[in-house]
């Protein structure tokens, strides 16, 4: 049994991408930032898995998010409320965020490889190690998944034994963020897998990034009406 879950906020003018502002008006920020995440319940509603979860910090629930099941997210700081979700979920985890409305199921088609068979390390906290996952090389299958993201950070974390404890305290919102995720998942004892990396929509350069490279996007679409003749 594997869950995905997503992790965003209500996008309301003021509270979300607020470094689009300027050139974008906060409203204008804040419709962005609904379509991607509009773009990212569409493709997580597609996957083949058991259990959809919206980690939602809000009230106006978004109405793509039909079907999925509804956690609220705890206040402090973000790496205690993404360990949070990892202490709560009992089945194979996979997390993405709302800032990458490129993603593909081809994107995350690795990660989903996590089933709940005995994992090849034990994670901080947990039983034993059991036998090993093989591939069919032979070589070890991965017992988590990383997907870095450009500013340092990541977009995508997959566990197969979800342990909040191996993301509680590394620092985030810092270029090394995915380093340091990465150095504790393998510190844990963990072998960790690496998604192809993505660009979050932070900026108004980022922002026009992506929507290049997803055109078809509701994202896209919405960036190509706001930005008129803008680069």
């Amino acid at each position: 049994m594997t869950a995905v879950a997503v992790i965003a906020k209500e996008c309301r003018p003021g509270r979300v991408k607020t470094r689009l502002t300027p050139p974008f008006t906060p409203e204008q920020a804040a419709a962005l930032a609904a379509a991607a995440l509009d773009d990212t319940l569409d493709v997580v509603g597609a996957l083949a898995v058991d259990r959809r979860v919206l980690y939602f910090d809000g009230d106006a629930v978004p109405a793509g998010a039909a079907g999925f099941d509804l956690l609220a997210q705890p206040p402090g700081e973000l790496d205690e409320r993404l360990a949070h979700l990892f202490d709560v979920m009992d089945e194979p985890t996979l997390l993405v965020g709302m800032d990458t409305p490129q993603l593909t199921p081809a994107l995350v088609a690795a990660a989903l490889d996590l089933d709940d068979r005995p994992a090849g390390r034990a994670v901080s906290g947990g039983p034993p190690a059991a036998p090993m996952r093989e591939g069919p090389d032979g070589s070890p299958t991965p017992d988590a998944w990383l997907g870095p993201a450009a500013d340092g950070g990541f977009w995508a974390l997959a566990m197969r034994n979800p342990d909040g404890g191996v993301i509680r305290g590394v620092p985030m919102s810092r270029d090394d963020t995915g380093r340091r995720q990465l150095e504790r998942l393998e510190a844990a004892g963990l072998i960790v897998g690496l998604l192809g990396e993505l660009t979050d929509v932070d900026t108004a350069s980022s922002a026009a990034s992506v929507a290049l490279a997803a055109p078809g996007t509701r994202f896209a679409r919405l960036h190509r009406e706001l930005a008129g003749g803008r680069p």
